[in-house]
């Protein structure tokens, strides 16, 4: 059941939930705050740990409201667009054949039928990037699944509003968003392993910390830089968004 308080111009979203601690969320773009407690827990005991928290709140969301967005794509001819972190100019083909997406050079050429609109051109390069962030992966996943000791039952690669990547523990599935094809190749590698730990250790806790630290030192390096780069022009409800937890 979702409910909700203030604290004073800040609305604070509240979700229970079957879990043992409370999680605290803050969302990019306009730092939405949201509480998964759980189901034992008083109303009155979830705000008294967002007051202790509101500074950590107020700070996440000056910080979201700074990050750098992208302008609309319009998919026209030079338009900038990014590959794995490089930027490449757009070129546009008009044929009368079937799409085609390929990079050459320092370009990203689309080439499309006459007359195809610019929701149909987002659509193909949506499909374009899912399939790239798809070629990535199994490579991605025989070296680290053995290395955190855990196997993924399935892993979705789809468009994400609101996360970089997401688990389910339980069903042992993990998904990611198509969007890190257009980052540094090291930020889909962060968000595999940070997934692949959440299977260990579903929590942001002292234990998740440690692993994701031994496995890859430079973790929050790339968190950082996730969170410091280019996001949709779109309504986000993070990142990873910026979380604490009891």
């Amino acid at each position: 059941m979702a409910a909700g308080f203030q604290l004073g111009d800040i609305h604070v979203a509240v979700v229970r939930k079957d879990i043992k601690n409370v999680h605290l969320s803050v969302y990019p773009p306009s730092g939405a705050v949201r509480i998964a407690a759980p189901e034992w827990m008083t109303m009155d005991a979830i705000r008294l740990f967002a007051i202790n928290k509101l500074g950590w709140i107020k700070r996440q969301q000056q910080k979201l409201r700074g990050q750098p967005r992208e302008t609309p794509r319009e998919y026209l001819e030079r338009e900038s667009h990014y590959v794995w972190g490089r930027r490449y100019l757009l070129r546009v083909i008009e044929k009368d054949t079937a799409p085609r997406i390929e990079l050459k050079s320092r370009r990203l050429e689309l080439q499309v039928r006459p007359g195809t609109d610019r929701a149909r051109r987002d659509e193909l390069l949506a499909d374009w990037y899912r399939a790239s962030v798809k070629q990535a992966l199994p490579a991605l996943l025989e070296q680290w699944e053995p290395r955190v000791g855990v196997r993924a039952n399935r892993v979705y690669i789809q468009r994400m509003k609101t996360k970089w990547g997401s688990c389910n523990p339980v069903a042992r599935n993990i998904r990611i968003n198509t969007e890190l094809a257009k980052k540094p190749p090291e930020c889909l590698e962060y968000i595999v392993v940070h997934e692949l730990v959440h299977l260990k250790h579903p929590t942001h806790d002292a234990k998740f910390q440690a692993l994701m630290t031994m496995l890859l030192p430079h973790w929050r390096d790339c968190r950082d830089m996730l969170n410091e780069l280019p996001v949709r022009s779109e309504d986000w409800d993070t990142g990873l968004g910026s979380r604490r937890g009891s």
